[in-house]
């Protein structure tokens, strides 16, 4: 597979956002086939508004991932809210780049289909989080 076309946009100033270089290997061993993706790091505000217009959720969420089409190339935008990833790793217990990566591959897995909304789901999506990050050298998120 060739390398994933990657646009990373920062609309938040969080100092703890990985560069691109990290942030692309990271799309790469996760991706199964090509792709083209905007990553987008987003502050509250922005993260908050995107939550509830397509989910109807007023707060901000850590991650969104939004597909377009379903061709031989994957196609589609990851947001991840800055302060969001920045809080619920204080809070788990784990580093800021390692719940990035985790947020990353979750977010890449979720445009290449994979859901978690059923028990069975989440536990195949999960498995292969846990596998992905392990190769990129990051402890089990879920631990």
């Amino acid at each position: 597979m060739s390398a994933p076309a990657m646009t990373v946009q920062r609309a938040s100033r969080a100092s703890h956002i990985p560069g691109d270089r990290k942030l692309l290997a990271w799309a790469k061993a996760t991706l199964a086939r090509t792709a083209q993706v905007t990553l987008r790091y987003v502050a509250e505000t922005e993260g908050r508004r995107l939550n509830a217009r397509f989910r109807g959720k007023d707060y901000a969420t850590n991650v969104l991932t939004f597909s377009y089409g379903e061709g031989n190339q994957l196609e589609g935008d990851i947001v991840i809210c800055a302060p969001v990833v920045a809080r619920e790793a204080k809070a788990q217990g784990k580093s800021v780049e390692a719940h990035h990566a985790h947020l990353l591959v979750h977010g890449l897995l979720h445009l290449q289909g994979l859901e978690h909304e059923r028990a069975a789901d989440a536990k195949r999506m999960e498995a292969r989080e846990r596998q992905i990050l392990a190769r990129l050298g990051f402890a089990d998120p879920y631990a």
